[in-house]
């Protein structure tokens, strides 16, 4: 049980103004529900463990979470003791450390977090949190809002351009033609067909055109690529990576490829993986279908940074960690006989050392 120190807390260092922030989709996250800020919060914690959690408290969200960056604002301290203190309040209930993978398919990435509250949490209330999809979207990197579109401006009448002189109409076209008819127009094929914008290659292209790089033996031409690139998205629709596609295929090359692309065809063709069913398995005894998640959350060690489920980390530590902070809360001060002894013995030995 935590014990109120009665010793007098230092004042918070203010945040700067340019602290500075994480790349987006890391860095501080502040968890929901949290009681208003109070000049008692963190009371029941040391005078160390206060002074960096009201620090970390006024940080906006975003803002970089490191160890080495917070030793630089808090002078007070160094990295050691930082780290410390973050540990005693990962274990107080004040913050978790998580990774969360975002996007879907090549696309997928890691985000680490410092989920933050100012108000203390126990384990169950952590973990029930972070196995929600509330915390998966909240881990997730906030999309820059879209720009808001101009009003469309009025009308405004545009004079006629003109344009190089063309053969007079004859009577008949001259008697079919009005002021309101549009003027056809002159642009040349070449410049419209310029001006369409040029897809971009498809994954499957590109881990093809990547083969020869990877070993020469597998070079392949553009037209090659474009001609397998229908049987390589194949293997992509079946849910493996880029990565798999490539070491499939250059796994196991003989000395001499005669034919890349004859080649290749047959290794996409005899190692193509097996289809597995997109649809989720219905729940037993509901005969519904189970959500399955679309973000994992894994937590990491405060001390360590090892990964883990919500459940096997409890007090936000590994358990190396976790028995290594116990040992070090339950060591008191050192008995003054011991110290004494110590004296003496040293007392000793520099006697002994003395020359004669």
């Amino acid at each position: 049980m935590a014990v109120q120190h009665s010793s007098s807390a230092l004042p918070v260092p203010a945040v700067p103004a340019a602290y500075p922030m994480a790349k987006p989709g890391y860095g501080k996250r502040s968890a929901p529900d949290q009681q208003p800020r109070t000049r008692d919060d963190f009371a029941l914690l040391p005078t160390r463990e206060r002074y960096v959690a009201g620090f970390v408290d006024h940080l906006p969200d975003g803002a970089d979470m490191s160890v080495k960056q917070l030793a630089k604002q808090l002078p007070l301290y160094g990295q050691q003791a930082i780290s410390t203190a973050l540990n005693a309040l990962s274990v107080a209930g004040h913050l978790r450390r998580v990774r969360c993978a975002v996007g879907a398919g090549d696309e997928t990435r890691w985000v680490f977090r410092t989920f933050w509250s100012r108000t203390a949490r126990d384990n169950e209330w952590w973990n029930t949190y972070l196995a929600t999809e509330k915390a998966a979207r909240t881990a997730a990197p906030t999309e820059p809002p879209a720009a808001t579109a101009p009003p469309a401006p009025a009308p405004v009448a545009v004079p006629q351009q003109r344009t190089a002189p063309e053969a007079a109409p004859g009577p008949a076209e001259a008697l079919t033609q009005t002021p309101e008819t549009p003027a056809p127009s002159t642009a040349p094929a070449a410049l419209t067909a310029q001006a369409a914008p040029t897809a971009a290659p498809s994954p499957a292209y590109l881990a093809l055109a990547e083969l020869g790089r990877k070993d020469s033996r597998l070079a392949l031409s553009a037209d090659d690529c474009a001609a397998l690139e229908a049987q390589a998205g194949e293997w992509l629709a079946r849910g493996v990576s880029t990565d798999y596609l490539t070491a499939a295929l250059t796994a196991g090359l003989p000395e001499q490829v005669d034919c890349p692309p004859r080649f290749i065809r047959r290794r996409l063709t005899d190692k193509i993986p097996p289809q597995l069913p997109t649809t989720p398995t219905p729940s037993p005894g509901t005969g519904t279908s189970a959500p399955s998640p679309t973000h994992r959350i894994l937590v990491e060690c405060t001390d360590c940074g090892r990964p883990g489920q919500p459940e096997a980390l409890p007090d936000g530590l590994c358990r190396p960690c976790r028995a290594a902070h116990s040992q070090g809360q339950q060591a008191g001060p050192p008995d003054p006989t011991e110290i004494a002894a110590v004296k003496a013995h040293m007392a000793n030995l520099r006697t002994l050392l003395k020359p004669v």
